[in-house]
């Protein structure tokens, strides 16, 4: 990075109203004034038009996710299981043209040069493709497709951080690490609107020159589950958000 000043780095905020304020919050009170967001501000959730509007006005850079796709008719809708198909088609119906447009221009990869880092709602290997880095081995594959120092994802709702030593060996972090000189990283900030690591709490990281921290933060998620089903949604994406998973 090119300077000393802090990033927020969110994604997955999945139309998750209540997360996204909170979140936002957390950020004023720290200070931080910039903001990256890493894919699937839509899909699942009920407040797809205004997440995606705060997204617009306050993220300085934006890469698409899977869902944000499928809304678009890019990712088809068989690729989602019944529950998550049912809400895509649900936000497509419900959505504004503006909000429509803005997810047409997200990017797939942004690469920040002088920062040293890439961001990628999936994977670098195949950003098109929405598999996951799951596993070391995962991780080790994608080490090879970027040339950055740091590499910022989501897609899987669980925050991680991968070490990648000067010899090869990989360490895993669970919520904070300082970077040193010639190591690389892969960092996945979890979750802001729908966590899957059994913690409820939302998700987000805070990015320094120095280092990177994962970030939980209570919300009430039981105002979320009542605008969704209000809308219809289906009622296993409303229980998860009680339970993390």
């Amino acid at each position: 990075m090119k300077d000393s000043s802090k990033i927020a780095v969110l994604s997955d905020i999945h139309s998750n109203l209540e997360a996204l304020n909170v979140v936002l919050k957390e950020i004023v009170k720290r200070n931080i004034n910039k903001i990256f967001f890493l894919g699937d501000v839509v899909g699942y959730g009920p407040d797809p038009d205004i997440c995606v509007e705060i997204v617009s006005q306050n993220c300085q850079e934006v890469v698409a996710g899977n869902h944000d796709w499928a809304v678009i008719g890019l990712t088809p809708l068989e690729y989602f299981n019944h529950d998550a198909r049912l809400a895509a088609e649900w936000t497509r119906d419900k959505i504004k043209k503006d909000t429509l447009d803005f997810l047409k221009k997200m990017k797939i990869k942004s690469i920040l040069k002088e920062d040293d880092i890439i961001l990628v709602h999936s994977t670098p290997k195949e950003p098109e493709a929405w598999n996951y880095i799951f596993t070391l081995f995962d991780a080790e594959v994608n080490f090879h497709y970027f040339e950055e120092k740091i590499c910022l994802i989501g897609h899987s709702h669980k925050p991680f951080i991968i070490e990648r030593l000067p010899t090869g060996e990989l360490v895993v972090h669970k919520e904070k690490v300082n970077f040193k000189k010639f190591c690389r990283y892969i960092i996945n900030v979890g979750s802001v609107g729908q966590p899957r690591d059994a913690d409820p709490r939302a998700a987000f990281a805070i990015l320094s020159e120095e280092n990177v921290e994962i970030i939980r933060i209570e919300y009430d998620y039981n105002i979320t589950q009542q605008k969704m089903r209000k809308e219809g949604l289906p009622e296993f994406l409303i229980q998860r958000l009680a339970k993390g998973i």
